[in-house]
C-alpha cells in the first residue's frame, strides 16, 4: 500500500505516523494520524465508527467520545487550509473524508502504467475537479463551474498549454497518483482545490503540484462575497501564471480579466446549464437550453449564454431531436448572430455562435471567421479547434481539418466524447480520397459510440469506395436501422459541403453502400 498521501498542502506519511504541512510536522498524536489514515485510504466512502475505533485503539475498550476528540483535532489541523469540512460526520454511521487526496509516494505507489503522452514545449497544466465543501451535493454544479471558468481563463494565454475540461474531469471522484495523471495527460503541472459556497460567501483553495515529482509549488486560499466571484477566479488564475509562467506580461493578464455578466443570478443559471449540457443527452440538452434562456432573460447581453443556447440547437439538429425544424433553425440563427454581436473577447461565445451559423444558417464564411477569431483569442480552446476542423471539412480543406482535430485531441486526450474527433478525422480522410484511413478512424469512433449515425455514414461510404462492399452494406444496414428516415435528398442539410464534388463523392459512396433513395 502507498505510504505517503498529499492532502491539499498537507502530507500524510503513514510510515512515520506524521502529518506534515510543508516540511513541518503537526502536533498530532498517533491516534489522530491512525484515524486520518483509515479515512484517507477510503476517501469518499463512509467509514464506520467501529472501523475507526479499531484503527486507532485496536484491542482496547475506550469511550466513543475519544473518537470525537481526535476527529476534532484533525479538523483543527486542517482549518488553516480551509479544510474543516474535509472530514464529514455521517450521523449514526461514522465519518467520510471528502478533501483533495492524491497518492504521492514515488517509491511505494503503483508503477506508472500506459504509454506516456509527450510533454509539449510550453508549460502544461491540467485543472482537476475541485472538491465541493459546501455540504450540499446540489452545489456540485458551482464547484464544477469554477473549474471550467478557471480553465477557460488560463487557456487564453499563448504561453501555456491547458488540458481541456472533459479530460480533467475523468478524474472526478477518483484517487489517482499525480504522476500517473501527468503521465496520461502529458502535463507538467496540476491544479487541484476546493470550493465552499455558503451564506453569501465563497472560499476557493488552490494547490499547484509538479506532476513529475508530486511536489507542491504553492497553496493558497481566496475568499470573498459571492458577488466577488469573478475577482476570486482572476486571483487563482494570476497565482498559477505567476508560478509557472512568470514571463507572461501583466498587460496580457489584465486583458484576460473580464466579467461574462454583471448579473450573479444569470451566472448561476449559466453554471447550472453547463452541468446539464455536459451530460449530452436529449433531456439534459433541453434542460440546459431552458437554463441558458433564464440566464439570457436576466442579462440580455450575456454573450456566452447566447452562444451556448445556439450550440444546444446545433446538438438538437445533429441528433434529430428538433420538434419544429424551421422554427428552431430561425431561433438558432438569432442566438448565434446575437452572440457574435455581444462577444468582443469571449472565445467560447464566438466559436459556438460561429459554428451555429455554419451548421444551421449555412453562413459558412461568417461562421468560419468567428471561429478563427475565437482561436486567435484562445489557442487552447478545444471546442474551437474541434469546430474549426468541421468548418475546414465543409470548406473543402481536409488536411487542415485533420491538423485541427489532432490539436483538439492533444488538448483533450481523455475526452469521453473523443469519438466526435475520430468521426471528423474520418470525414477529412474521406474527402482526401484516403478511404481505408477514413474507415479506420470511423471504426475507432464506432468502438466508442456504436450507435453514432454520422460515423456509420462515413464508414459505409468509405468501405464502398475502397471496394469493401460487404462491410459497406453492414454499416449501411445498421445506419438505416438507427435512422430509417434518412434519404439521399437529406444529405446536403446533414453535411452542407461547399464543393459540389465533395457532395457527389459522398453520395456515390452511400449509393454503392446501398442507400437507394
Amino acid at each position: 500500500m502507498p505510504t505517503i498521501y498529499t492532502i491539499g498542502p498537507f502530507r500524510l506519511d503513514t510510515r512515520a505516523g506524521l502529518l506534515f504541512r510543508g516540511s513541518e510536522p503537526l502536533a498530532l498524536g498517533q491516534r489522530a494520524v491512525a484515524l486520518l489514515r483509515a479515512l484517507v485510504e477510503r476517501a469518499g466512502a463512509p467509514v464506520s465508527k467501529d472501523a475507526l475505533m479499531e484503527a486507532a485503539w485496536a484491542g482496547l475498550a475506550v469511550e466513543e467520545s475519544n473518537l470525537a476528540v481526535q476527529i476534532a483535532a484533525l479538523r483543527r489541523a486542517f482549518r488553516e487550509a480551509d479544510g474543516e469540512g474535509w472530514i464529514e460526520t455521517l450521523p449514526r454511521r461514522g465519518y467520510r473524508f471528502v478533501g483533495p487526496v492524491v497518492i504521492a509516494d514515488e517509491s511505494a505507489s503503483p508503477a506508472i502504467s500506459g504509454p506516456a503522452v509527450p510533454l509539449p514545449d510550453l508549460p502544461s497544466l491540467a485543472i482537476l475537479p475541485f472538491a465541493n465543501l459546501s455540504g450540499d451535493p446540489e452545489q456540485d454544479y458551482f464547484a464544477d463551474g469554477m473549474v471550467e471558468e478557471i480553465t477557460t481563463a488560463l487557456s487564453r494565454f499563448r504561453q501555456l498549454f491547458i488540458i481541456a475540461r472533459n479530460s480533467s474531469f475523468t478524474y472526478k471522484g477518483r484517487m489517482v497518483d499525480v504522476r500517473q495523471i501527468g503521465h496520461e495527460l502529458g502535463v507538467r503541472y496540476l491544479l487541484q482545490g476546493t470550493v465552499r459556497k455558503a451564506s453569501g460567501r465563497v472560499r476557493i483553495t488552490g494547490q499547484l503540484i509538479d506532476a513529475a515529482t508530486a511536489t507542491h509549488l504553492w497553496a493558497d486560499r481566496f475568499e470573498g462575497a459571492v458577488e466577488d466571484i469573478f475577482d476570486l477566479q482572476d486571483k487563482v488564475t494570476t497565482r498559477v501564471i505567476g508560478a509557472i509562467a512568470p514571463k507572461v506580461e501583466q498587460a496580457e493578464r489584465e486583458r484576460s480579466r473580464y466579467k461574462p455578466t454583471e448579473s450573479l443570478d444569470a451566472y448561476d443559471f449559466y453554471l447550472r446549464a453547463l452541468m446539464n449540457f455536459h451530460r449530452w443527452t436529449e433531456d439534459s440538452i433541453n434542460e440546459a437550453l431552458r437554463l441558458f434562456y433564464r440566464a439570457i432573460e436576466l442579462d440580455p447581453r450575456f454573450a456566452a449564454a447566447h452562444g451556448m443556447a445556439a450550440w444546444c440547437y446545433v446538438r438538437r439538429k445533429i441528433s434529430g431531436w428538433m420538434a419544429d425544424s424551421a422554427q428552431e433553425t430561425v431561433e438558432a440563427q438569432r442566438l448565434a448572430y446575437r452572440a457574435a454581436d455581444l462577444a468582443y473577447d469571449d472565445a467560447v461565445a464566438l466559436c459556438l455562435g460561429g459554428f451555429a451559423l455554419t451548421r444551421i444558417a449555412n453562413s459558412l464564411d461568417a461562421g468560419a471567421a468567428l471561429i478563427e477569431r475565437a482561436l486567435s483569442l484562445n489557442p487552447n480552446l478545444t471546442i474551437a479547434w474541434f469546430l474549426s476542423g468541421w468548418t475546414k471539412i465543409l470548406e473543402g480543406e481536409p488536411q487542415a481539418a485533420i491538423e485541427h482535430f489532432a490539436r483538439a485531441m492533444r488538448l483533450n486526450p481523455l475526452d469521453p466524447l473523443s469519438y466526435r474527433m475520430h468521426t471528423g478525422t474520418a470525414a477529412a480522410h474521406f474527402l482526401a480520397g484516403r478511404y481505408d484511413e477514413a474507415s479506420r478512424w470511423a471504426e475507432n469512433a464506432l468502438r466508442e459510440q456504436p450507435s453514432d449515425v454520422s460515423s456509420l455514414r462515413i464508414a459505409a461510404a468509405s468501405y464502398a469506395l475502397a471496394g469493401r462492399s460487404s462491410e459497406a452494406k453492414r454499416a449501411m444496414a445498421r445506419m438505416r436501422e438507427l435512422d430509417p428516415e434518412f434519404h439521399m435528398s437529406d444529405f446536403a442539410q446533414v453535411v452542407p459541403f461547399r464543393r459540389a464534388e465533395d457532395i457527389e463523392r459522398y453520395k456515390e459512396g452511400l449509393r454503392k453502400a446501398g442507400l437507394l433513395n
